[in-house]
């Protein structure tokens, strides 16, 4: 944490930041050390109500509170919340996906964000704090839901009006079929990909809350492999509506 911390320190300097983070490795332990067996499909859990509640204890309990800490430790005023909170992650219920596959699944209690208000988050960022937001998402009857993190960030960036959206995992951006890290690519080349099946597994959800970002105003997508807490500069690949995308830009290593 305190690496990613200093990341977001640094990101802080340029401009205000929210933040929001999903635990998926410390939910898998969780379920595996109880004998449950995590379950993906295209790259989203399929969350039954026993998930839900590792998915709660996990996110909004433990990975939170220690990255506020971590935050707060490296001099940043940072809040945490919930989707939850103030409704800003005011989801629906996911309806079956159709997958890459060509079938179709049951994500169960799996929300998709909607139209929350995010007041709580443009005075929080005006007043100079960092929101530290975990991916868990609220039905309007109360009911908790799991949202994908990557899917919350994108609805949220959209809300607020982001100018860039840096999504950080531990993936070096989108790979092509010779496993090489595309520097750039359009909107059309990052849809076709999917549609081909170069991208698979997460990069599936992850392109398209990186697209629903895109789509929704925020200029800029980057998806970088974040574990060394250098977001800006870190090998990965950028998304932008303008990006040509007749030919693909290859990172150079």
């Amino acid at each position: 944490m305190a690496v990613a911390a200093a990341g977001i320190a640094t990101l802080r300097q340029a401009g205000p930041v929210a933040v929001v983070h999903g635990g998926g490795r410390a939910i898998d332990a969780d379920l595996k050390a109880r004998g449950k067996a995590p379950r993906f499909v295209d790259g989203l859990r399929i969350t039954d109500g026993d998930t839900l509640a590792t998915v709660v204890a996990v996110l909004a309990g433990r990975i939170n509170t220690v990255f506020v800490g971590a935050l707060v430790a490296a001099g940043i005023k940072a809040v945490g919340l919930t989707g939850a909170d103030a409704s800003i992650g005011l989801s629906s219920l996911a309806p079956p996906l159709q997958t890459t596959a060509g079938s179709t699944a049951d994500l169960g209690l799996v929300g998709v964000p909607g139209g929350g208000p995010v007041t709580l988050l443009t005075d929080l960022l005006s007043l100079g704090y960092v929101p530290v937001i975990a991916s868990v998402g609220v039905a309007p009857d109360g009911t908790l839901l799991n949202v994908n993190a990557d899917t919350l960030a994108a609805h949220l960036a959209k809300k607020i009006g982001a100018a860039r959206l840096i999504v950080a995992g531990k993936t070096a951006g989108v790979f092509d079929d010779a496993g090489r890290t595309c520097a750039a690519l359009g909107p059309a080349e990052a849809r076709a990909m999917v549609a081909a099946g170069a991208a698979r597994d997460g990069m599936v959800a992850k392109l398209a809350a990186c697209l629903d970002a895109i789509d929704g105003g925020v200029a800029e997508v980057r998806i970088v492999d974040g574990r060394g807490g250098e977001y800006t500069g870190a090998p990965g690949t950028t998304i932008a509506k303008h990006q040509l995308s007749q030919s693909r830009v290859h990172q150079v290593a």
